[in-house]
């Protein structure tokens, strides 16, 4: 499934919404496209060409195990030195497709479609000069250039995706050649995304008349387990950095932020250790907003011990068992979680202040950012929508699905 993107298509206006849009593989064989770093695809002495990027919803700028090869929470398609993109060719209307000569031909990529008993369809493709294929999918052989395995999403703002890594399922629902994208070669480089999907009657489908399958700005892939979000590079220029978002840090820190209860100075961790509480972590009640140091107090409902904190680990947020908290400032009650900062520029809208979290999972970027993808109906699974924390897959409760955060300054 794919939602059409443009440079503002992350805030949505009510007619956008996510539709199919040629629905998981047109009919095109699998090639062996391999996969090729950045620097192959361009001679040394020319700017490589990027035609966008994939991002995968739910990770916090990378994969819990770390990014490795082909396996990564983020992919960038670059113009290879050599097409390998393929069209169809000869079309054939046969009776006895196993036994026909195109599909045994080794050499000769096909695809066939049975209709019926005794009639089925054998396309013959040909090497296009004027595309890049790029594969996606779940196996992990050579032919697929982006390895995507299954998000674990929290429903509730639960443990499972709240920790900025996301997890893997046990059993993956995301097929081993899941999609691929055609890039043209020549200005203005357009991408186009081939995919097919089985209906409840296990029939394939591609998708009805009016759909397109141009990938634009914005544009979302439903892989069915897992989520990617294309990004162009003229969108890319309007998202921060890792070094914009490291500034961006450490600005928040330079203006001393304060606990207004304890009057210690609080701090963010450094990006590299956003999977790990620091004693400094600002916390937050999420129904007011105001930001705190973690103290073991207003709970309202199970009390838990005072090595609390200590049992919270590399997750990212408190226990299910703490409850609710009591704010000392506005007395609103609420969930009270640890503050991170979103990591993936490439989910940002823009690269404006992090003044504004998700919640309840307490990711912080800019008030456009947490404002677009609140409005944005994530895919669960294959038959339910919600939307959820770009960051870490975390559904958004509350009636915004976001707070403005509230900053005690230094008393001095």
């Amino acid at each position: 499934m794919v939602l059409e993107g443009s440079s503002e298509a992350l805030c949505p206006s009510p007619s956008l919404e996510l539709r199919p849009s040629c629905n998981k593989s047109q009919p095109s064989p699998t090639l062996g496209s391999g996969s090729q770093s950045h620097n192959a695809l361009c001679p040394e002495d020319k700017e490589p060409i990027k035609y966008g990027e994939l991002i995968v919803l739910g990770h916090n700028g990378s994969l819990a195990s770390g990014d490795k090869g082909r396996r990564r929470s983020r992919l960038a398609l670059y113009k290879r030195l050599k097409a390998n993109g393929v069209k169809p060719d000869v079309i054939h209307n046969v009776s006895t497709p196993l036994v026909s000569k195109a599909l045994s031909n080794k050499s000769q990529h096909s695809i066939s479609f049975t209709l019926s008993r005794s009639h089925s369809v054998i396309v013959e493709y040909t090497h296009d000069p004027n595309t890049d294929m790029f594969q996606i999918g779940r196996s992990t052989e050579s032919m697929i250039d982006f390895v995507v395995t299954d998000t674990t999403s929290s429903g509730g703002g639960g443990q499972g995706g709240a920790n900025g890594e996301g997890g893997q399922s046990a059993q993956s629902t995301i097929s081993r050649y899941a999609c691929r994208i055609m890039c043209e070669r020549s200005a203005p480089y357009t991408a186009r995304i081939y995919a097919a999907g089985f209906d409840s009657s296990k029939n394939i489908f591609l998708g009805v008349d009016n759909e397109s399958n141009m990938l634009q700005d914005g544009s979302l892939i439903d892989l069915c387990g897992a989520t990617l979000l294309w990004r162009t590079p003229s969108g890319l220029r309007h998202t921060p950095t890792l070094k914009q978002l490291e500034s961006l840090r450490q600005e928040l820190n330079a203006a001393r932020p304060q606990c207004p209860v304890g009057f210690n100075t609080l701090a963010f961790p450094s990006l590299a250790q956003r999977a790990t509480i620091d004693k400094k972590q600002p916390w937050v009640y999420m129904n007011c907003g105001h930001v705190h140091g973690y103290h073991n107090w207003g709970f309202r409902k199970e009390k838990v011990g005072s090595s609390a904190l200590a049992l919270i680990g590399a997750g990212g947020t408190a226990p299910a068992t703490t409850g609710h908290r009591e704010c000392p400032m506005c007395r609103g009650v609420g969930p009270y979680v640890p503050l991170w900062l979103g990591c993936e520029g490439g989910l940002y809208l823009d690269a404006g202040p992090p003044t504004h979290a998700f919640c309840p999972c307490g990711h912080v970027c800019s008030e456009k950012t947490v404002q677009g993808w609140s409005q944005i109906p994530l895919p669960h699974g294959t038959h339910a929508f919600h939307a959820a924390c770009p960051f870490c897959g975390t559904w958004l409760t509350g009636e915004q699905g976001h707070i403005k955060l509230i900053f005690q300054g230094p008393v001095d």
